[in-house]
C-alpha cells in the first residue's frame, strides 16, 4: 500500500470522524456528553436517537457504495448501481407488500424488523437473478441499465396500486418509510441492519480477488482459477444484502451507489480494487454523515437530499462519457 494512499485514507477517515461528531451534536437541543454516557441523564433518550442516527448513516455509507462498487466492477459499467439497476425499487416493492399486508399480524419488534429486512433482500435477490440471466442473453451490457429502468417503473406502478387500496395507517407507515427517516431508526433495527451489513461485507471481501481476474476477461479469469459461477452468486448475494437491508430500514437511498465509486476513482486513480473498496467505504461514511447533518438542518428527507446531489453528478458523468 503506497504512502500517498495511506495519507489519503487517513485524511478521509479524519473527515468522517469529524462529521460523525457534528452529526451527534446536530438537533434542536444542545446535548453534553453526560447525556450520551449516563442512562439516567435528562436527555439520554434524545442522545440515544442521535447515536442510532449516526450508526444508521455509518452502515448505509459502508453498504450502498460497496454494493454499487461490486456491480460496476462486475458489469464493467460506471452507471451500474442498486438504484439504476432496479435493485432498490425491487426492495421497495417487497417492503411495500410487507407493510401493507402485515398490519394485522402481531409480532415482537425484533422479528418485525427481521422480516422487513428479509422481504427487501428476497425481492432484490430475485431481481438480481433475473438481471444476471438477461445479461447472458444480451452482449451489450447497456441493455441491463435499460432493463433496470423498466423494472423501477414497473415497481413504482405496482406500489401506486397498493397505495390506492391500502388503509390509512398502512399508507401512512409506507410514506414515512419512503421518506428515509434516519432519525427514527431504533436500536433493534440497528442491530438487525448491522448483522446483515457485516455478512454482506464479508461476502464482498471474498469477491475482490476474483473481480480482479474478471476485469481482464472471462478467459483470463478462468485460466487463473477464478470460478465465474461462484463469483456471480457472491455478487448477487452481497450486493442484494447490502443495498436491500439499508433500503428496508432507511427507505430508498438513491444514486449514492453510483456516485461514491465514481468519486473514489476520480480521487485516486489508477488504484487496485482493494484500495478502491476501502476508499469507497470511508468516503461513503463521510458523505452519508454529511447528508444526515444537512437533513437535520433543512428538515428534508434523506432520500431527497441524495437525489438532489446524485442526479446532477450522474448527468455530468453521461456528458463526460459522451465527449
Amino acid at each position: 500500500m503506497s504512502k500517498s494512499f495511506k495519507i489519503l485514507v487517513f485524511l478521509f477517515a479524519v473527515l468522517a470522524i469529524v462529521l460523525i461528531f457534528i452529526n451527534l451534536n446536530t438537533g434542536y437541543i444542545a446535548l453534553d456528553w453526560s447525556s450520551f454516557i449516563k442512562t439516567d441523564a435528562e436527555n439520554h433518550q434524545i442522545a440515544l436517537l442521535r447515536m442510532n442516527r449516526v450508526l444508521a448513516m455509518l452502515l448505509a455509507g459502508i453498504s450502498i457504495p460497496t454494493s454499487g462498487f461490486l456491480l460496476q466492477e462486475y458489469f464493467q459499467n460506471p452507471l451500474a448501481g442498486p438504484s439504476v439497476l432496479g435493485i432498490t425499487s425491487a426492495a421497495s416493492l417487497s417492503v411495500a407488500f410487507y407493510i401493507f399486508f402485515s398490519q394485522n399480524i402481531a409480532l415482537p419488534e425484533l422479528l418485525q424488523n427481521s422480516f422487513l429486512s428479509i422481504s427487501a433482500i428476497l425481492g432484490s435477490l430475485l431481481l438480481m437473478l433475473i438481471l444476471l440471466e438477461i445479461s447472458g442473453r444480451f452482449p451489450d451490457k447497456n441493455m441491463i441499465i435499460i432493463f433496470g429502468f423498466l423494472i423501477s417503473a414497473l415497481a413504482g406502478a405496482v406500489v401506486s396500486i397498493l397505495q390506492l387500496y391500502a388503509d390509512n395507517q398502512s399508507l401512512k407507515n409506507y410514506i414515512l418509510w419512503s421518506f428515509g427517516a434516519n432519525n427514527q431508526v431504533s436500536s433493534n433495527q440497528i442491530l438487525v441492519l448491522g448483522i446483515f451489513v457485516i455478512f454482506g461485507i464479508f461476502l464482498s471481501f471474498k469477491t475482490i480477488k476474483p473481480l480482479i481476474g474478471n476485469s481482464l476477461g472471462n478467459a483470463y479469469a478462468t485460466s487463473f482459477g477464478v470460478n465465474l459461477k461462484q463469483l456471480k452468486l457472491l455478487i448477487i448475494i452481497a450486493s442484494s444484502l447490502l443495498s436491500a437491508s439499508v433500503t428496508a430500514f432507511l427507505g430508498p437511498i438513491l444514486f449514492i451507489g453510483i456516485v461514491v465509486p465514481h468519486f473514489s476513482r476520480m480521487i485516486y486513480n489508477p488504484a487496485k480494487l482493494w484500495q478502491q473498496w476501502i476508499l469507497n467505504m470511508i468516503l461513503g461514511i463521510a458523505i452519508m454523515e454529511l447528508f444526515s447533518v444537512i437533513s437535520e438542518w433543512s428538515q428534508l428527507p434523506i432520500n431527497v437530499i441524495t437525489s438532489l446531489f446524485g442526479i446532477p453528478v450522474i448527468l455530468l458523468m453521461l456528458l463526460k462519457n459522451r465527449n
